[in-house]
């Protein structure tokens, strides 16, 4: 597959990703765990349909020690026992952001109070700025149908 427009070759969008690539640097070093930030841009990104971010998260995710399991049940959590309170509420939140328009009201005070229950404010802060930020950049990749399949665990992107 061939993408359907080089983003490096418009200096506009070339500044606009180095600016989304920043954003996301302080979320990383965040006392959100690992895991979740992994688990949550997978969700984002399979309900988007993006194989660039899959492509990524899930081979991160295996970089960093989650489980095969784990990681082929994330599209199906909420029937699936090997996720905690918490990461089922940060999964429903993705979900809930991710899905603003198929709700009237956007995210539930019910799916809030879930996310609420197990996450402090700080952490809260990351999980919103995280879902909008995966949201972007699955919406990119998306429209502009970048190839995935070649990334590798640690690589540096060009815009760093």
């Amino acid at each position: 597959m061939e993408p359907r427009l080089n983003l490096f070759g418009s200096d506009a969008a070339v500044g606009f990703l180095k600016r989304l690539v920043a954003a996301h640097q302080p979320l990383a070093g965040s006392a959100l765990p690992g895991a979740v930030q992994e688990l949550v841009k997978i969700r984002a990104s399979q309900i988007n349909g993006c194989s660039g971010c899959l492509d990524m998260h899930v081979k991160e995710a295996v970089a960093a020690g989650e489980t095969a399991v784990r990681l082929s049940l994330v599209a199906a959590w909420r029937e699936a026992t090997v996720f905690t309170e918490a990461e089922r509420a940060a999964l429903e939140l993705a979900e809930e952001g991710t899905r603003l328009a198929d709700a009237a009201g956007g995210v539930s005070d019910e799916v809030w109070a879930r996310a609420a229950k197990h996450y402090d404010e700080d952490q809260l802060g990351v999980l919103v700025c995280l879902i909008a930020g995966i949201n972007a950049f699955n919406r990119l990749n998306v429209m502009t149908r970048q190839p995935a399949g070649d990334y590798q665990p640690g690589m540096k992107s060009p815009l760093e």
